[in-house]
């Protein structure tokens, strides 16, 4: 039996998301933002949260922890970087690790770069990468704690994940990653159409994930940096990919 998803809103632009394995009822909440929004999300599908599958340490994807893993004494299984700053971590895994839920296979791939410690769980069997704060639809996180080589390294592993990956990301930003990327890459087709129809989407109030990583491929400049038309587009034939991806970056930090 596949897997069952279940996407909702939180905070001012978190996603959340449960995942659940319909053959035994395990269900995992991805990340925590707040534990209201949980909450009503399981009262919504009449899911029993088992899990709390964790990507990274910040708050806004931590805080609603406590109270869930008081009220279902769920497991808690987080990078080793949640573990050092919180007491309520019950399994730390890092790359190369398999997390089970029930009978759902995740492998655990290291993203670092936004954080130190960042990780991403891969459902393979069914196709389905959450990514945290990585990767983003036609975006990615900022480089808060690593180095943009880190970050690009960490990019390429997710973009060697196969086409029909499904994307579930932490936040919604895919407008304004759009109205960016058509700075470095104004001629792309591909993400002209994929502007049309994420401004469909929001115009009805639908959310513009999870994205499929084929696409991303196509059309998000973060995971393009070795594409020669993109490193000449920011002046920078020629030069390694990492240091292209971290001009587009820093562009993206300043664009308005």
């Amino acid at each position: 039996m596949p897997a069952e998803t279940h996407l909702f809103r939180c905070l001012s632009d978190n996603y959340g998301v449960l995942i659940r394995d319909s053959e035994t009822g395990a269900t995992a909440s991805i990340d925590a933002p707040e534990a209201g929004a949980v909450e009503a999300a399981l009262k919504a599908t009449g899911w029993k949260l088992t899990d709390i599958l964790v990507t990274h340490h910040h708050a806004d994807h931590t805080d609603g922890i406590p109270a869930l893993k008081q009220k279902y004494q769920c497991r808690v299984v987080a990078p080793q970087e949640v573990t050092s700053k919180y007491p309520f971590v019950d399994e730390t895994v890092c790359e190369g690790d398999k997390v089970m839920l029930g009978k759902l296979a995740a492998n655990v791939i290291d993203t670092p770069g936004h954080t130190a410690g960042h990780i991403t769980y891969w459902f393979h069997n069914d196709q389905i990468a959450f990514v945290g704060d990585t990767l983003f639809s036609i975006g990615c996180g900022r480089v808060i704690e690593g180095t943009h080589e880190m970050m690009w390294n960490s990019l390429k592993k997710l973009r060697d994940l196969p086409d029909e990956t499904e994307i579930f990301c932490g936040h919604e930003y895919t407008l304004a990653n759009i109205k960016f990327a058509q700075t470095i890459e104004p001629n792309n087709q591909a993400l002209a159409e994929r502007a049309r129809e994420a401004a469909e989407e929001v115009a009805k109030k639908r959310p513009t994930i999870p994205t499929m990583l084929g696409a991303e491929k196509k059309e998000n400049p973060f995971l393009r940096a070795d594409v020669p038309e993109v490193a000449a587009a920011v002046g920078m034939a020629g030069r390694p990919a990492a240091e292209v991806f971290g001009e587009i970056r820093t562009r993206k930090n300043n664009f308005r």
